[in-house]
């Protein structure tokens, strides 16, 4: 939970912004004389409490990202992985070559493969396997380098080469 809600907050830009009384456009002139109106005391037009006016304590632009130690990062995807080796739910292959780039002759190969939302594991090398699995939207191929926790959860299989589970053996140590 601690690795998901890290990865989605580092994940959001904090772009909400609202302009606050100072920063609202218009006139900074008092309305009308203190006293003897009969109406309440007002100061400038642009107050929270006008129509058009700034608003009070709205959101500004800031960073949500926040840091999470690494071997808690490591142990929530090794915690994540072991869950789907106990409920078969990770491919190991030898290699995962394909003929050509075509999503059409991906489909038909991972067809054999019973899965609903199948993430895919790789070199950074394997450009075949990028290129035809990008527009298909129950499949998503990363490298290596790429994995993380959210992508782990959200897809219901894995698949890796062995080359990959190597690689992922040496990060996790």
């Amino acid at each position: 939970y601690e690795a998901v809600k890290n990865f989605t907050a580092n994940q959001r830009q904090g772009t909400a912004c609202t302009k606050t009384r100072s920063e609202v456009s218009g006139s900074g002139k008092k309305l009308w004389k203190q006293k003897g109106t009969g109406r309440a005391r007002m100061g400038a037009l642009r107050s929270p409490l006008w129509r058009k006016g700034g608003t009070s304590f709205g959101p500004k632009p800031r960073d949500y990202s926040y840091a999470m130690p690494k071997k808690a990062r490591r142990n929530a995807i090794k915690s994540v992985l072991s869950d789907k080796i106990r409920n078969d739910r990770l491919f190991i292959l030898d290699e995962l070559k394909l003929a050509s780039a075509k999503t059409k002759d991906t489909l038909k190969t991972l067809k054999h493969f019973d899965f609903d939302k199948l993430l895919i594991i790789d070199q950074r090398g394997n450009n075949d396997l990028m290129l035809s699995t990008r527009n298909i939207p129950h499949i998503k191929a990363i490298d290596v380098m790429e994995m993380n926790i959210y992508d782990s959860l959200k897809y219901n299989y894995i698949m890796l080469s062995v080359d990959v589970v190597k690689k992922l053996m040496e990060v996790l140590k």
